[in-house]
């Protein structure tokens, strides 16, 4: 059992990140939904690497150019594996083309305009939310941030159908269970509410929203979702929790 888990573990931390664990394993269904279980636990790992990133660049570098370095690390750390998925997403759900097409764009691994336009929105905004993120909140809020984004991913995985019959992402979701979700969600928004009290609760349930939103759009334009769109997801609750924790920092 142990190291089954373990097996998983290094699954989660294999497949998205860039760090050294032994990057590829048996495949099985089984093991692949085990590892959406840990996805928190991973966005927890990167979270503490960019806060303690961030405190040595803060030391170093004006806030702009450390927004620019921690945004950077942020987007290597994971091989750009999420930022890859939300330019695919955004070439292919913003096609004006009939949702078969659409799929076919998602496939396509040239990136097209819309892919350009909202990958630099995206870079833009997320880079403008480091540099006026509150020296108060954060090193907790890049804590919790990663792994309430990938709660909501395991979320979407379970309660959302998957568009393509094969694919990386259908392994992860072919046995996902309800008891997976449960799991991850708890990991994420225990850690969420002790690190930020009720803002942390608040964050939680806007990134659940948020991710809710995002996967009954797409079904509305492609049949399901995909592992491009898993990616997108993790992208737009890393922004959106950034974005409502900055909000509630400037009321307070």
């Amino acid at each position: 059992m142990l190291a089954e888990l373990l097996a998983s573990f290094v699954v989660a931390i294999g497949f998205f990140t860039v760090l050294p664990v032994g990057r590829r394993t048996s495949l099985e269904p089984g093991r692949m939904a085990a590892a959406m279980t840990w996805f928190p636990v991973v966005g927890l790992l990167l979270g503490g690497i960019l806060a303690l990133a961030d405190l040595g660049l803060h030391a170093l570098f004006p806030p702009l150019v450390e927004a620019g370095l921690l945004l950077t690390l942020w987007v290597a750390l994971t091989g750009a594996l999420h930022l890859d998925g939300f330019l695919d997403a955004c070439d292919g759900l913003l096609s004006p083309r009939p949702p078969r097409e659409r799929l076919e764009i998602l496939r396509d691994v040239h990136a097209g305009s819309f892919a350009v336009g909202g990958g630099a929105c995206l870079l833009i905004v997320k880079f403008a939310l480091l540099a006026e993120l509150p020296t108060a909140f954060r090193a907790l809020t890049l804590l919790v941030i990663p792994a309430l984004a990938r709660a909501g991913v395991v979320y979407a995985a379970r309660a959302f159908p998957y568009a393509k019959p094969g694919g990386l992402g259908r392994l992860f979701r072919e046995r996902l269970t309800w008891g997976h979700v449960a799991t991850a969600a708890t990991i994420a928004v225990a850690a969420a509410a002790i690190a930020l009290g009720w803002i942390g609760l608040v964050v939680a349930a806007f990134v659940w929203l948020l991710t809710t939103v995002v996967a009954h759009w797409t079904c509305r334009r492609i049949p399901g979702l995909t592992g491009d769109v898993y990616g997108a997801i993790v992208e737009l609750g890393e922004a959106g929790g950034l974005l409502l924790v900055l909000l509630i920092a400037e009321a307070l």
